[in-house]
């Protein structure tokens, strides 16, 4: 049973960014909206003591999240002042070869990544 493809990273906020950051989403996720007609579900959360944020994605498939990836690429937004980096990745689907290599650029080598690969039942509305 195929079911959308789920990416989580955690990123680290900068000390003392976080208002920074939280001023700077609402720009980034027009952008992400604007050139990402198939993604699903594009969202951040902060964690309880303001130090991570998460970025929730949601998508069709495979091919939405590499377009997704080709943007951010592309992209001269960036976040470089608010955060710190990525400190994890979660997959939820069977990432391709050009997703983990796209990530290992982006986010760095070194970065650790858990994927469950196989969707045994669900449903998104």
């Amino acid at each position: 049973m195929s079911g959308p493809f789920i990416f989580i990273a955690t990123n680290k906020v900068r000390a003392g960014k976080l208002a920074d950051e939280k001023d700077r989403v609402p720009g980034w996720v027009r952008y992400i909206e604007e050139r990402e007609p198939r993604t699903i579900g594009f969202h951040e959360y902060r964690s309880e003591d303001g130090t991570e944020v998460e970025y929730i994605q949601i998508h069709p498939d495979t091919d939405s999240f590499e377009h997704h990836l080709r943007v951010v690429a592309e992209s001269d937004l960036s976040y470089k002042d608010t955060l710190e980096g990525t400190t994890s990745i979660r997959i939820y689907g069977q990432p391709s070869e050009a997703i983990l290599e796209m990530l290992k650029q982006q986010a760095g080598a070194g970065i650790p990544v858990t994927v469950l690969p196989e969707h045994f039942g669900g449903f998104t509305r």
